[in-house]
C-alpha cells in the first residue's frame, strides 16, 4: 500500500510540474492572440503530418522486429506494432512506463520473454540518444550566433554581465578547481568502498541494467539486413523532422521559417518528449516556444504551434493505442484459452526496476 501511495504521489508531482511548465509558458502573455492563432491555423497541414506520423509508426515498427528477429524472437509485425502503440498510450499517463509496458504487452500477446524485448529497447534508446546528440551538435554549429545571442540576453542578463564576468575568471576558475576535486573524491570513495557497494541491491541493478545496454548495443551485430535497420532509423528521423517543419506553414508567423529552424524545433522539442512527464506535456511546450523565440517567433505564436503540433500528435496516440490495445486484449484472450500464456512475474519486476 506505501508503494502504490509513493507511486500515485510522484506521478501526481509530475503531472503539478507540467502544468506550472505550462502557466509559466503562457504566464503575462495575450491569451487572445493565442487563440487567434489556434482559430487561424491551417489544419489541412496538421493532417499532412499526422499521416507522416503513421508512416513513422510503421517504420519504427519494422525496426524494432528486426532486432526481436536479430535475438531469436519471431513474431509478426503487427503483434510488434500494437505492443509499441499501447506503450505509447501508455506513456501518456505513466511517464517513461511505457517501455516496460509494450515489452509486457508483446509478451502476453507472442510470448517474447520481456528481458529479451527491454534489451532491444535498450538498444533503440541508445541509437535515440545519440542520433540526437548529433542532432545537438549540428543545430547549435548552424545557427551559434542566433543560440549565443539568445544565451546571452536571455539567460546570461546581457552582455555586461557576460563581458564581466569574462574579465574576471577567478570565480570561474574556482568553481573548476572545486568541481574536479569533488570528482576526486567521489571516485576514489567508489573505489575504497567496490566491495560494500557489490552487497547493495541498488548498485546491483545499476550494473545488471549497464550489462544490458552493452548486450543492447552490440546485438544488432547480428541483424540480418543492417541497411534496412539503418534505412529505418534515418528515415523515423526524417518523418520527426518533416511534421515540425511541415506545421510551420500552418500558421502566419511561422510560414517563412526554413529548414534550419526545423532542425532546431525537432532537437529541442525530441529533449521536451524524453523528459519524465506525462507525453511531454509543458516540457515541449516550454522548450519549443523558447527556440522558436530565438527565430524571432512571439511567444503566443510559439505556443499557439507547440499546442497545435503536440496535441495533433496526442489524438492520433490516442486513437492508434486505443485501438492496438483492444486488439492485443483479444490476442492475450486467445493465447489464454490456448493455454500459450505464462506467467512470470519476476522478469517484469526486474525490468520496471531497470526502468525506473
Amino acid at each position: 500500500m506505501g508503494k502504490k501511495l509513493l507511486n500515485i504521489l510522484k506521478y501526481a508531482l509530475l503531472l503539478a510540474f507540467s502544468g506550472a511548465l505550462m502557466v509559466y509558458a503562457v504566464k503575462d502573455q495575450d491569451l487572445s492572440r493565442i487563440g487567434h492563432y489556434l482559430r487561424e491555423a491551417n489544419y489541412g497541414w496538421m493532417g499532412l503530418t499526422m499521416l507522416l506520423s503513421v508512416l513513422g509508426y510503421f517504420s519504427r515498427t519494422y525496426r524494432w522486429k528486426m532486432q526481436l528477429d536479430a535475438a531469436g524472437q519471431r513474431t509478426t509485425f503487427w503483434q510488434v506494432y500494437h505492443a509499441m502503440m499501447v506503450g505509447y498510450l501508455a506513456n501518456l499517463v505513466l511517464p517513461r512506463m511505457g517501455e516496460v509496458i509494450r515489452c509486457s504487452v508483446l509478451r502476453r500477446s507472442s510470448g517474447v520473454p520481456v528481458q529479451v524485448a527491454v534489451g532491444t529497447v535498450i538498444t533503440e534508446r541508445v541509437i535515440d540518444v545519440l542520433v540526437l546528440l548529433a542532432l545537438l551538435g549540428s543545430t547549435l554549429l548552424l545557427d551559434f550566433h542566433k543560440f549565443w545571442a539568445f544565451a546571452v540576453d536571455k539567460l546570461l542578463g546581457g552582455t555586461a554581465r557576460v563581458d564581466a564576468l569574462a574579465r574576471n575568471r577567478t570565480p570561474l576558475l574556482w568553481a573548476a578547481v572545486i568541481a574536479v576535486v569533488l570528482l576526486l573524491i567521489v571516485g576514489y570513495t567508489l573505489f575504497r568502498n567496490l566491495e560494500r557497494l557489490r552487497q547493495n541491491k541498488l548498485f546491483n541493478r545499476l550494473m545488471v541494467f549497464l550489462k544490458g545496454l552493452l548486450a543492447g548495443i552490440f546485438s544488432i551485430r547480428q541483424l540480418e539486413n543492417k541497411w534496412s535497420f539503418l534505412f529505418h532509423s534515418f528515415f523515423t528521423w526524417l518523418v520527426y523532422f518533416l511534421m515540425d517543419y511541415l506545421a510551420f506553414f500552418a500558421f502566419h508567423e511561422t510560414y517563412t521559417l526554413g529548414m534550419r529552424a526545423g532542425l532546431a524545433v525537432l532537437t529541442f522539442g525530441a529533449f521536451g518528449m524524453a523528459a519524465p512527464v506525462s507525453g511531454g506535456i509543458g516540457t515541449f511546450h516550454l522548450l519549443v516556444q523558447s527556440i522558436l523565440l530565438v527565430f524571432g517567433v512571439s511567444p503566443e505564436a510559439g505556443i499557439a504551434y507547440a499546442l497545435v503540433v503536440h496535441g495533433s500528435q496526442t489524438i492520433l496516440v490516442v486513437i492508434m493505442g486505443g485501438i492496438s490495445f483492444l486488439i492485443s486484449m483479444l490476442q492475450t484472450g486467445r493465447r489464454a484459452k490456448a493455454g500459450l500464456l505464462t506467467t512470470d512475474p519476476d522478469e517484469l519486476s526486474v525490468a520496471y526496476a531497470d526502468e525506473r
